[in-house]
């Protein structure tokens, strides 16, 4: 039940440490100019969403992975669904490609917004007891450098 559970709290862009705050400030992924901005703390339990500096670089690499399995199993269904030859004649390998990449163009908020609470989850456990234990504090924050990205 837990990694379900855990599966729920990251797929609702929820709080890795209690589960219940929402960690974006609004929860239409769409709303381009608001995509990425994120609550400084966790509206429910206080858990800080900026861990250090440069925290989130690494969910370029999360959200190349998930992109690229988004691929993976577009590819596997059009091949089960609608059959693909290699064949130079049969143009179906190009409405896969246009398909698939254009569906990929329009996932990409959703895409990017899972990486970023992925990346967060990694790093931040959940924590039961999170009414009475404090979020723990980073030693390596900077104050008068976060947000220069």
């Amino acid at each position: 039940m837990k990694p379900l559970q855990y599966l729920i709290a990251v797929f609702t862009n929820k709080c890795p440490r209690c589960r219940k705050g929402y960690l974006y400030k609004t929860t239409n992924p769409y709303n381009l100019k608001q995509n990425t901005r994120m609550n400084e703390h966790c509206p429910v339990c206080g858990q800080p969403t900026d861990l250090e500096v440069g925290f989130y670089y690494g969910t370029g690499y999360v959200s190349y992975a998930l992109s690229l399995m988004f691929l993976a199993i577009s590819f596997i269904l059009w091949k089960v669904f609608i059959g693909l030859t290699f064949d130079i004649d049969d143009n179906r390998i190009i409405y896969w490609m246009i398909i698939s990449i254009g569906l990929l163009i329009l996932c990409q908020p959703l895409i990017m917004r899972l990486s970023r609470t992925l990346w967060l989850s990694w790093f931040v456990k959940y924590d039961a007891n999170w009414k009475y234990n404090k979020p723990e504090q980073r030693e390596r924050v900077v104050e008068e450098h976060m947000h220069n990205w």
